[in-house]
């Protein structure tokens, strides 16, 4: 049987169902499912869980820690959830990424460098 695993991104007018992209390759099933909203994200995480036997669930570093949290509660201990985060240096254009994607002005990006 293979080993299935999944990748939670935020994506408004998405279906996680019909959206989502399977990879199934050598014994691993891995599935990139869009969340249209990250107040869905638990349930859909949930439902991977309980439906499709996930055995682990990564967020993307768009979805906050708060978020991360209420994922994490919504599957306890039965799936581990991990959570993309951004390096130091890469905060300042993670947020300005976030705006823009939020269609809030574009703030300028520097690097830590600049």
């Amino acid at each position: 049987m293979a080993s299935t695993w999944a990748y939670l991104f935020e994506h408004p007018g998405t279906d996680p169902d019909a959206d989502r992209t399977v990879i199934d390759r050598d014994g691993q099933r891995t599935l990139l499912v869009p969340v249209p909203s990250v107040d869905q994200a638990p349930e859909i995480a949930r439902r991977l869980a309980d439906e499709d036997g996930v055995g682990l669930i990564e967020l993307c570093g768009g979805l906050g820690a708060t978020d991360a949290g209420q994922v994490r509660a919504a599957v306890p201990d039965r799936v581990p959830v991990g959570h993309v985060t951004f390096a130091v240096d890469s905060l300042l254009a993670g947020a300005a990424y976030a705006q823009a994607a939020a269609g809030e002005s574009e703030p300028q990006a520097r690097s830590a460098g600049a």
